[in-house]
């Protein structure tokens, strides 16, 4: 069965996206710790990061590099922090959290209120715009 990130890449689920290439899918958290937190993953449908061939895990990671260096600009922060679970959803993914706290990091803590869509859209075209 496709797991939810797999359908964001095949377009049946809409997803905040951020940045795209042929490979790899930024898009927003819908249930983010802060705001501009954003999910970077291989379009390739590999459970477990460490299972990704070595090009593709070094593609990955760079591509997070970039995206966060939007995010970084965009979101007011200390810096972003940098999360692989790798629990929550049967896809590769990296998080990439604009910190101000450790707390910030603490994913059984999602940001309250939860962001409506039109928050999440302006927040990914705030980072759009930065990258």
């Amino acid at each position: 069965m496709p797991s939810i990130f797999s359908r964001i890449v095949a377009g049946e689920i809409p997803a905040h996206k951020i940045a795209e290439t042929n490979e790899f899918l930024a898009f927003l958290d819908v249930m983010p710790t802060t705001t501009g937190h954003t999910l970077v993953i291989p379009k390739q449908g590999v459970d477990y990061i460490f299972d990704l061939d070595d090009a593709t895990y070094a593609g990955l990671m760079a591509f997070a590099k970039t995206v966060a260096a939007a995010v970084e600009k965009a979101i007011p922060c200390q810096r972003i922090g940098v999360a692989v679970v790798g629990l929550e959803v049967p896809h590769a993914h990296v998080h990439l959290i604009p910190l101000n706290s450790m707390a910030d990091m603490d994913f059984s803590h999602k940001l309250e209120p939860r962001p409506t869509a039109d928050e999440l859209a302006a927040t990914a075209e705030q980072i759009r715009l930065c990258l």
